[in-house]
């Protein structure tokens, strides 16, 4: 795979076939036996996380979600369907751009000498397994942040170098999911080594696979499947195109890097700042969020020393802390900074929007901020105040 994380070569002829549950247990052993290790969604503690998988017996079958802002709870289905929920409380992020990163250590010896060693990237060759076409965007847009200009990130490309992925076309959209107007989904379009779409009709569960790179090629010709039928075409093609239709939240169809440049002085940041508690939830669930800060720790003898990268939220005081104090120092200013600059200047910085409609940070906002109702809100007051002239 290309260091920039892209898949692999990609055929010149797609290889489409179908798997049932049997194939899906025989991807998660392949992949196993490769040396892979196979992260996917299952059910732990009351959610659906993405955590490493022995077999695919571990994912949610028959699982769903019901969602709404500030709101998340996982429901059992009538169904046995395996993908048939939204995005839950983690992305990919954690993986391939984890929480917390050592850089480096320091040790002061008996002689009072002191050897400083940087932490050499861990090595890991991933398989992510059902990644929802917003978020295979996100990734996507994170390989343009951490490893496509001048400064590149080494921990980042260690971990994104060898993944394997494993999209799987959203049929079953939450009601904070928004795709459709960020141009994200429901459909994949690049970016896979295989893709799936689940098909259940008549008593056949089935999922329709698609290879999209070399190495996914050569991964299912090592599975139990049968061939592809024009019948589950059309009916993954109608689920797909069913879920696009059923999204009920959307952004507004605006030029969204104008409304918000145009609107800095809008009386609604103060309305949606009265309810922001600043806590950074949303920066912190969201899959392209990247900020980072450093932190320095000691030993109580003072001879061990270690720097960590961790996540950093511009909800933060101390993001934005210069001598003189912080920059943004109210949580409009800060709540402003965040939704400007992923709908707006992210662009300025790496040319797309820095949203992929995924929803998540509607659903664990503690008030329940909705970042399409505040676009929505932005947008009818520069029209009112461009009728009032």
């Amino acid at each position: 795979m290309p260091d920039t994380g892209d898949v692999g070569a990609v055929l010149d002829e797609q290889v489409e076939v179908i798997l049932n549950r049997d194939g899906l247990d025989a991807l998660v052993h392949v992949l196993r036996q490769c040396g892979r290790t196979v992260i996917g969604p299952t059910v732990r503690e009351g959610a659906i996380v993405l955590a490493e998988l022995d077999s695919a017996d571990e994912l949610p079958y028959g699982w769903g979600v019901e969602l709404e802002a500030g709101q998340y709870r996982i429901s059992r289905r009538e169904d046995g369907a395996v993908f048939a929920h939204s995005a839950g409380p983690q992305s990919w992020k954690s993986f391939l751009h984890p929480e917390r990163v050592r850089q480096w250590t320091a040790d002061r010896g008996p002689g009072g000498e002191l050897t400083v060693r940087d932490e050499e990237p861990r090595s890991v060759a991933y398989a992510f397994l059902g990644v929802r076409p917003c978020d295979l965007r996100a990734i996507r847009i994170l390989d343009r942040v951490m490893t496509g200009g001048r400064y590149q990130d080494p921990a980042y490309r260690s971990r994104r170098s060898g993944a394997f992925l494993i999209a799987a076309e959203c049929t079953e959209p939450g009601a904070t999911c928004f795709c459709v107007s960020m141009g994200t989904g429901p459909a994949v379009d690049t970016g896979y080594d295989l893709a799936l779409t689940e098909v259940l009709d008549a008593g056949d569960h089935r999922f329709l696979c698609r290879s999209g790179s070399a190495e996914g090629a050569a991964v299912l010709a090592q599975l139990p499947h049968r061939s592809a039928d024009d019948a589950t075409r059309t009916a993954a093609a109608d689920a797909v195109a069913q879920a696009a239709g059923r999204m009920s939240r959307s952004m507004p169809p605006v030029d969204l890097r104008a409304l918000m440049r145009d609107n800095l002085e809008a009386e609604r940041w103060d309305d949606v700042t009265s309810r922001c508690l600043s806590c950074g939830n949303c920066t912190m669930v969201c899959p392209t969020c990247f900020c980072t800060t450093t932190e320095d720790v000691t030993d109580l003898t003072g001879d061990h020393a270690e720097r960590w990268r961790l996540w950093d939220s511009c909800y933060d005081l101390d993001f934005s802390l210069l001598h003189s104090g912080p920059v943004r120092a109210t949580p409009r200013s800060r709540y402003r900074q965040w939704l400007t600059h992923k709908l707006g200047t992210w662009y300025d910085q790496f040319d797309s929007s820095g949203c992929v409609g995924c929803g998540r940070c509607i659903v664990w906002c503690p008030t329940g901020i909705d970042l399409t109702e505040e676009a929505h809100a932005l947008h009818q007051e520069a029209t009112e105040k461009r009728a009032a002239r």
